[in-house]
């Protein structure tokens, strides 16, 4: 798309949706893995601007899941700082030209680096993840979403998709393949021991989904909200917020972040093995979409096919390390 066709398909944004006249040219922010984010300048106000990955919402669920995670995130937001979608004539789905938006106001604020997270982000953050598990959510009528724990990932499909493009990946997918299926496994009879608990949560509520305005945090990007195993969402939540460059996990910040979250709710029970064990889950289907990417099975152009092949290798080797460190991280849950 070029520069006119750019700011032409904008100015009809900001025009329909009544949001002023635009100031400037919106500038591309980074914006995670999935979607592209814009910064947006109008004579009303400053926006942020999610442009949703066409991929992602040609999906049969899709629509329905970016509603209902709006709404989870506009009762949470009754609770704890948080930022849902603005709501333009009774919806937070915008859509033009076949292109689907949220609209967020600007957020004067910004996101932790991992080096800049303290203790006491961590035990913060854990009272915030506490809040939201106990948050009554019973308004919505979600219902809870039954698993298919029939579905097994088919790792020699891609590997053979991927020998015969030579992909970049092949060698390190071809000699991690054995531990994906041992994983998938684990992970998968994990899910069904853990499925009958479950809270309505954020789900990946990681630093860079929290934007700070001096010691303030903003919980953003609830697209990914829905049912969760509690215990599952403490502990890959504690890593998010205590792992350092290295994708080492820093014992005194993780523990600060589960010191957190007991002090809102009191004392934790759980087979920490099997939560543990549940957290390769997550990874295996961030693989899979990420090989889908990279193979052109699921991608929408040339960025997006080199995001998912950088992301295989990354999510291969963060595999392996967390394989490695689950055993010391139960016992300090101990």
């Amino acid at each position: 798309m070029n520069n006119i066709q750019y700011n032409l398909k904008f100015e009809k944004l900001v025009s329909e949706l009544e949001l002023g006249e635009l100031i400037s040219t919106p500038k591309a922010i980074s914006g995670g893995l999935l979607h592209r984010m814009y910064a947006m300048e109008t004579t009303h106000a400053n926006y942020a601007v999610k442009a949703l990955n066409p991929q992602i919402m040609s999906r049969p669920t899709a629509m329905k899941n970016y509603i209902q995670s709006e709404k989870i995130a506009n009762v949470a937001a009754n609770f704890i700082q948080a930022r849902p979608a603005k709501v333009i004539d009774g919806s937070s789905m915008q859509i033009l030209e076949h292109q689907c938006y949220l609209i967020f106001d600007w957020i004067d604020g910004k996101s932790l680096e991992l080096h800049e997270l303290t203790k006491a982000h961590c035990e913060h953050m854990g009272m915030i993840l506490a809040d939201i598990h106990k948050t009554d959510f019973s308004q919505l009528h979600i219902p809870k979403f039954q698993l298919d724990h029939s579905k097994e990932t088919n790792w020699d499909y891609y590997l053979n998709k991927g020998q015969k493009v030579n992909s970049d990946w092949t060698t390190l997918l071809g000699n991690s393949i054995q531990k994906l299926y041992e994983w998938s496994t684990q992970a998968k009879n994990a899910s069904v021991m853990l499925a009958s608990d479950t809270v309505i949560s954020h789900r990946d509520l990681e630093p860079k989904n929290v934007m700070w305005q001096h010691n303030n945090p903003i919980i953003i990007d609830w697209e990914s909200a829905g049912y969760i195993n509690p215990m599952h969402d403490l502990v890959e939540t504690a890593m998010y917020w205590s792992v350092d460059h290295t994708a080492n996990v820093d014992k005194e910040r993780f523990l600060a972040f589960i010191d957190g979250y007991r002090s809102r709710v009191g004392s934790l029970n759980a087979n920490w093995r099997m939560v543990l064990e549940n957290g390769f889950a997550g990874k295996l289907d961030w693989l899979e979409y990420s090989l889908k990417r990279s193979l052109w099975i699921e991608c929408t152009d040339d960025e997006e096919q080199q995001m998912g092949t950088s992301q295989v290798t990354w999510t291969i080797q963060a595999l392996k390390q967390y394989e490695d460190m689950i055993s010391d991280v139960e016992n300090w849950l101990k």
